[in-house]
């Protein structure tokens, strides 16, 4: 049994560390936006909530889905983007003549599929189509219900404002018009889409030894991650 557990740990690390972490991070944000909350509440003259009745509130929601779609709108242009778009000497991109899709051969699909592939890359037809984009189809997926997660929440959250300073509440439409939604959402935005612009030209000049986001350490700055 311990050797079975072991080998879970070993097989699943980057999945449990990485969560373990967010959820270590999302406590500490639990904590922290009870505590700004409840501030916030008591300058306007108004009694504190406990922690859960805020880890039920939109203001809560808000916060935490403005941050995940954004995080999924990243991987899913990043997805898609290299598809197409190359940086030479990245081992975020692909090689400088390999822009597209592949060849079947090449994506090991339909009459080229091992025995060990997939099965669905295996088939032909509508299934092979859905499969061959369904990294990138769950990512936009998962950000537009995140981003709609985050209007419904944001709606709520800032119509409570309005109500407190004796404001009329806005609708759901009104306030994806608006400048609230949409100042939470691109100051989000702007800082993944940085975020990957820098990794795609940081990492053609520098290294990090051991990590599969960076090309070996003698590898020379204008070769890609793949090559040695």
């Amino acid at each position: 049994m311990t050797t079975k557990r072991h080998r879970f740990v070993r097989d699943n690390g980057l999945t449990l560390g990485f969560g373990t972490a967010f959820l270590l991070a999302l406590t500490g944000q639990a904590f922290a936006g009870h505590a700004e909350f409840n501030n916030e509440l008591t300058a306007d003259g108004l009694a504190p909530i406990g922690l859960a009745a805020y880890l039920a509130s939109s203001e809560f929601a808000v916060d935490v889905t403005e941050n995940w779609q954004s995080e999924y709108l990243q991987f899913f242009l990043f997805i898609l983007g290299t598809v197409w778009l190359l940086q030479r000497g990245s081992p975020e991109s692909k090689e400088i003549d390999e822009a597209g899709r592949g060849s079947d051969k090449e994506q090991r699909v339909g009459q080229y599929a091992r025995a060990d592939s997939p099965h669905w890359a295996r088939t032909r037809g509508w299934r092979q189509a859905v499969y061959s984009r369904s990294l990138g189809l769950l990512m936009g997926g998962l950000f537009l219900l995140s981003w709609f997660a985050q209007a419904v929440a944001g709606s709520a959250a800032y119509n409570e404002q309005r109500l407190r300073q004796l404001q009329r509440p806005m609708g759901l439409g009104e306030y994806v018009l608006g400048a609230d939604f949409w100042s939470r959402s691109l100051q989000n935005w702007q800082s993944e889409l940085l975020a990957v612009a820098s990794m795609a030209v940081f990492s053609v000049y520098l290294r990090q030894r051991g990590s599969p986001e960076s090309k070996p350490v003698g590898t020379p700055h204008g070769a890609a991650g793949v090559e040695s």
